[in-house]
C-alpha cells in the first residue's frame, strides 16, 4: 500500500473526496473511531491524518509516499519532493495588504509583518525594496492596526478579516492552491502505484465532475 498523508481539516476533507470519487475510497476512514491509520488493501491505500504544515516533512522524509499542501508550503519551505499536480481545490492568493490609505514611503525601509518570510522576502528582493521582516505566527492583521509594521504579507481567502479590520489587499503576490506532492525514492520505486492515483485525479479534474466533500471525523 501507499501511504497518503492528508491534511487534517476542510482540505483534508476536500482531498479524501476526490481520492475517493477517483477510486482511491477506504471505507475505515469513515467510522468514528481513534484510529490514527485507515487502509483500504484491496485499493492499495493507507490514509493518516496530519497537520497541513507537517504534509510536507512526512513526504519529504518517506513517512509518506504522497500527500497533499498548499502551494505556500511549498514556496515557503522548499521541501525536497516531486509535485505532481494542481487540484485546484483550496484556492487562496499571497498578498500584500495594509491600512486603506497606506502609501509607501520609499525613503525608509518598510517594515513587514508575516508567516511566511521566505515569500515575503523574496518578493520585495525581486522588486528591489528594502524591508523589515518581522515574522509573527499568530493573526497578523493587528501588526499595522497596532503601528509594529506598514504592511502584512499572508493568505487572502475571502478578504472578511481585512475588511473588518480597515485593511485591503494591496497587491497579489502568488495564487495559491492544494497540490500533490510525492516522495522522491517513492516516485522512483513506487512509481505504477503512484502514477496511478496522480492520472486518477488529473482524469477527475479534468472531467468537471462535481465531487461533494465528504465531511470526515478527525
Amino acid at each position: 500500500m501507499i501511504n497518503v498523508a492528508l491534511p487534517k481539516g476542510r482540505l483534508g476533507d476536500r482531498t479524501y473526496s476526490l481520492m475517493a470519487a477517483a477510486g482511491f475510497d477506504c471505507p475505515a476512514i469513515l467510522e468514528k473511531n481513534r484510529k490514527l491509520t485507515f487502509e483500504n488493501p484491496e485499493k492499495g491505500v493507507r490514509y493518516f491524518w496530519v497537520k497541513p504544515s507537517d504534509v510536507s516533512i512526512y513526504v519529504e522524509r518517506g513517512a509518506a509516499d504522497i500527500g497533499v499542501c498548499g502551494r505556500d508550503i511549498l514556496l515557503e519551505y522548499r521541501p525536497n519532493v516531486y509535485e505532481l499536480l494542481d487540484l485546484g481545490i483550496g484556492k487562496c492568493r499571497m498578498c500584500v495588504a495594509g491600512p486603506k490609505d497606506f502609501s509607501d514611503q520609499m525613503d525608509r525601509t518598510l517594515r513587514v509583518a508575516t508567516k511566511f518570510p521566505n515569500i515575503a522576502g523574496n518578493y520585495y528582493e525581486s522588486i528591489g525594496r528594502d524591508i523589515d521582516i518581522i515574522h509573527l505566527n499568530g493573526s497578523i492583521e493587528i501588526a499595522p492596526i497596532l503601528g509594529l509594521s506598514d504592511v502584512i504579507v499572508d493568505i487572502v481567502e475571502t478578504g472578511n478579516t481585512l475588511r473588518e479590520n480597515d485593511l485591503v489587499v494591496l497587491k497579489e503576490i502568488i495564487p495559491i492552491s492544494a497540490r500533490l506532492i510525492s516522495n522522491k525514492v517513492s516516485f522512483q520505486f513506487r512509481h505504477d502505484e503512484i502514477q496511478a492515483v496522480r492520472d486518477g485525479l488529473e482524469k477527475l479534474i479534468k472531467s468537471g465532475e462535481k465531487v461533494e466533500t465528504v465531511s470526515l471525523q478527525h
